[in-house]
């Protein structure tokens, strides 16, 4: 999970789907961010949601995704047992 985050592009990604006010946001409006190919943000697509990070759901032509809130909120937790882990104190 932190792998697929450390890309820029993929945490860019989950970024903006987390912003995104509807709680998803099709493939086309993703895309339209980069200044890559198609093909190339798929790929990163497909990498977050290996990672389970994201989910999406095919309706008509058009891809929608939007991120699974208990595999961040885990996510979060590993971060916090880390910083109690290493004595950082801060919650």
């Amino acid at each position: 999970m932190f792998k697929a985050l450390a890309d820029p592009v993929r945490l860019r990604i989950a970024s903006i789907v987390a912003c995104c006010p509807a709680g998803e946001i099709c493939m086309g409006d993703i895309a339209a961010e980069f200044n890559v190919s198609g093909p190339t943000v798929s790929h990163h697509l497909r990498k977050l949601r290996e990672a389970g990070l994201l989910v999406s759901e095919r309706r008509a032509t058009e891809v929608y995704y939007r991120l699974t809130p208990e595999r961040l909120g885990a996510a979060f937790g590993e971060l916090t047992l880390l910083g109690i882990a290493k004595g950082d104190g801060r919650s």
